[in-house]
């Protein structure tokens, strides 16, 4: 495995890859490499490729393991909002232990594989929920505002990325969230 081809990898892979932690340590004094928390490295002379924006993201979303983006972060990703991502909302299962990110909101939930796809950012694949299980959750876990803002944005998509009025139902369904009433008034 090449961790120079990595943008984060765990101290665990730089043990595999024959990297002892005094030669993190090292590498880390020198400004090779970064601790993004404890252990978690990122590389600082690697070629992110990105827009500036979403680095962060994507490099707080690589450091957590069975980590899925979601609700503002998504949100932003998806333009479905005009708020400002103050921290990186990311989604983890249920039955895992929190881990500990700087400026990282860490959501537990259930089901994560469910409305789950997967972008590239900075060459790095990572994984979102998609604008439908966004959207849904949005009335979930954040507040009404929000959530109403994000579904009207979302019934307004242009021809390119048309809205799936059946798929966010059925999502709706599944998460046991009323969408109904909303949408009738935004389509009205």
């Amino acid at each position: 495995m090449a961790l120079s081809k990595k943008a984060v990898f765990s101290s665990a892979e730089g043990r595999e890859a024959g990297i002892p932690p005094r030669m993190l340590a090292y590498f880390c004094s020198k400004g090779d490499i970064e601790r993004v928390c404890k252990g978690i490295y990122k590389i600082n002379n690697l070629d992110f490729e990105s827009e500036f924006e979403w680095e962060d993201l994507a490099i707080t979303a690589l450091s957590i393991p069975n980590g899925v983006i979601c609700l503002i972060s998504a949100l932003c990703y998806y333009e479905l909002t005009d708020e400002i991502m103050r921290e990186f909302w990311i989604a983890i299962p249920h039955a895992t232990t929190s881990p500990s990110r700087a400026n990282a909101h860490i959501v537990r939930m259930r089901n994560i594989s469910f409305g789950q796809t997967t972008i590239k950012i900075g060459g790095q694949k990572l994984k979102i929920f998609d604008r439908e299980r966004t959207v849904v959750d949005s009335f979930r876990y954040l507040d009404k505002e929000t959530a109403l803002k994000a579904l009207q944005i979302y019934l307004k998509l242009s021809k390119d990325r048309k809205p799936d009025i059946d798929k966010l139902l059925s999502y709706a369904k599944k998460l046991r969230v009323n969408l109904t009433p909303y949408i009738l008034a935004f389509r009205l």
